[in-house]
Order: C-alpha cells, then sequence, then structure tokens
C-alpha cells in the first residue's frame, strides 16, 4: 500500500505500486486506469495488463473476463478497510500512524 495526498488522484501512485510488483503475472484494474501510461508501465515490469478498454479508444484490447473479475476482490477489500472507524475517520493524523493502522486491520483481515 502506497499512501499519497488525499487531494490527490490515485492514478498518480500507479508507478510507485508497479516498481514494487515486479514479476507480477497480471495487473488488474478498472477502466480508469486505460491509458498508455498505465500499460507502458505495466509491460515494464513484465505483466500482461488485464484492464477494460474504455469506449473511446479506436482498438478494443481483449482481456480474460474471468481475471477480469477477480479485482472485484480488491473493491470489497477496500470497503472491509473502511468498516473500521479509526481508518474511515481518520483518527489517527500522522501519515506513518495512520499507514500502520492500516497495515494492521489488513493483517485482521
Amino acid at each position: 500500500m502506497v499512501l499519497g495526498p488525499g487531494q490527490q488522484a490515485d492514478c498518480r501512485r500507479v508507478a510507485d505500486l508497479l516498481s514494487a510488483a515486479e514479476g507480477a503475472g497480471n495487473v488488474l484494474a478498472d477502466k480508469v486506469y486505460d491509458t498508455d501510461a498505465m500499460l507502458a508501465n505495466v509491460a515494464t515490469i513484465g505483466a500482461q495488463a488485464v484492464i477494460s478498454s474504455k469506449k473511446n479508444r479506436f482498438v478494443q484490447r481483449v482481456i480474460n473476463r474471468n481475471l477480469y473479475r477477480d479485482r472485484n476482490k480488491v473493491e470489497h477489500f477496500s470497503s472491509r478497510l473502511k468498516q473500521f472507524r479509526r481508518l474511515a475517520t481518520r483518527y489517527n493524523k500522522t501519515a506513518s500512524s495512520f499507514l500502520g493502522m492500516v497495515h494492521f486491520v489488513s493483517a485482521l483481515l
């Protein structure tokens, strides 16, 4: 997990996450991440991008739909994290203590 400013878009932190995912076989993501830069980052780590194409893309990529459905597990995990009031309301004011709590709750789940 990578912690960033609350007002910053998630797609700006993708490069940090992908650099830690060397050797990953597949990278699953929503349509939001269907950009040429994201696909290039995934290709540099030697993984296959399982990202559904946006409607405005000229060439629609074919993806493994069964594998794409597994991204739902990540969505469910993040919603389970928000069930912990301490994380949802951000009681921990410093970034290091908040990230420590995220790691702790992740281990519990």
